[in-house]
């Protein structure tokens, strides 16, 4: 076992794609120490790790962000909201905030909206006179509340490996997302004012009332997903269908940005990333595979969690586990390897599952963004061709905030269970 994690941890440093890492990894073990096993397993459990109905739902939210993306919705979404806030101590980054999290409710991914949302921010945030280490830790740490606004991609691979309603899942993310904004916003206040930077004139109601008319049909997507699932309208397969017809309304048919050639490109870069997605789905599953065949859980969680753990101390391993192994490995692959190894421990110990949910995804949002591997980071890196030690400068504060958020609702788990438990899903 030693060395398939010192195969993946030599790969990782030497800059493999990470489906490359477990994969090659994963053969090179067999070939060395089962040169008798016979790959067509790997292949089945490769295949199998996508076969669940419920990702359907991963590369429609995919083409929605990318259409999204392509448009001119981002930019609209950014000028509403900030002609509200933009004159207070602090209005840009709580743009920043705001904007990210209504934008989550289109992408469900953290890199999307890193990108998205990012790309239209940091030169505003730089021209108002932030420091650049903190505009870089600001987007990739706001961006997080995409991954727990639904629709979240890691509450899809999360509910598909555990049985989860994902249309719980979904509602529970709302709570924690909007309490990560409200914290967010209130360092970006304090921080803004000490450092007396970033506000801008304020805005008259003419301006106001032009922004909300752009920026208005932005917010149609929360209110189709989000409201769809919640009164049992739709199952997320089918709100991930009503965003992309959404999608395509709003750019071909309000906004009219949307070129022929910008939605072919959509549908390519559609294909690229959900076929990544689906390898490192696949993938993950098949080190999941061997992990239980070698019994490695079994041998090394027996003794941590003891014949009889108590709800808050397996809350507390997973969490930890969690936040670590996302700062080493795409959240994806975390969820889909980690998941069916705690899963006897969390019926043990009566943990709701919902809850567990919402933990996880949070832990594996906080990782991604969280040095030394976090792929935020990376994205970051690449986007705005920043050095890695500027991307990493200002992320400590925010995620000391996150990090306080989990224990809120380790403390208050009704901040998560709330909206599911009242909804019509079944």
């Amino acid at each position: 076992m030693l060395f398939l994690g010192a195969s993946m941890l030599s790969k990782l440093l030497l800059g493999f794609p990470f489906m490359v890492v477990i994969l090659g990894s994963l053969i090179l073990y067999f070939w060395i120490f089962m040169p008798d096993f016979n790959m067509h397993v790997l292949v089945q459990q490769v295949v199998s790790g996508i076969k669940p109905p419920a990702l359907v739902a991963v590369p429609m939210f995919i083409l929605g962000a990318s259409i999204i993306t392509s448009g001119q919705a981002a930019g609209k979404l950014i000028n509403m909201v900030k002609s509200f806030v933009g004159h207070i101590p602090g209005g840009l980054p709580i743009t920043t905030n705001a904007s990210c999290t209504l934008f989550g409710a289109v992408s469900g991914s953290t890199q999307a909206t890193v990108a998205a949302i990012g790309g239209t921010m940091r030169p505003m945030l730089l021209d108002a006179g932030y420091p650049s280490s903190y505009t870089l830790g600001l987007i990739i740490n706001s961006s997080d509340i995409a991954f727990l606004i639904p629709p979240s991609i890691g509450f899809i691979v999360y509910g598909v490996v555990t049985g989860t309603s994902i249309g719980e899942l979904f509602l529970a993310g709302i709570g924690p997302g909007i309490l990560i904004f409200l914290l967010f916003s209130v360092y970006s206040f304090f921080y803004s004012k000490l450092k007396n930077i970033g506000q801008l004139p304020k805005a008259n109601w003419e301006e106001r009332k032009a922004a909300i008319k752009d920026g208005l049909p932005v917010v149609g997507f929360p209110a189709i997903i989000v409201g769809g699932i919640y009164g049992g309208i739709f199952s997320p397969t089918e709100a991930a269908a009503a965003a992309v017809a959404y999608a395509l309304f709003l750019e071909l048919i309000v906004y009219r940005s949307l070129t022929v050639n910008r939605l072919v490109d959509s549908f390519l870069q559609t294909g690229v990333i959900t076929g990544v997605v689906f390898i490192l789905v696949g993938a993950g599953q098949a080190l999941s595979w061997l992990l239980s065949f070698l019994r490695i859980p079994q041998q090394i969680l027996g003794p941590l969690f003891g014949a009889d753990p108590s709800y808050l101390t397996v809350i507390l391993i997973i969490v930890v586990s969690y936040f670590v192994a996302c700062m080493f490995v795409d959240p994806i692959v975390a969820i889909y390897v980690l998941s069916p190894v705690f899963a006897p421990y969390v019926i043990q110990a009566g943990v709701d599952p919902v809850l567990l949910g919402v933990l996880v995804t949070l832990q594996a949002a906080i990782g991604s963004a969280t040095p030394p591997f976090g792929c935020d980071i990376f994205t970051a890196q690449l986007i705005f061709r920043r050095p890695y030690l500027e991307v990493i400068g200002h992320t400590p504060p925010f995620i000391i905030i996150l990090i306080l958020v989990t224990i809120l609702l380790v403390a208050f788990p009704d901040i998560a269970l709330f909206i599911p438990d009242s909804a019509l899903i079944d």
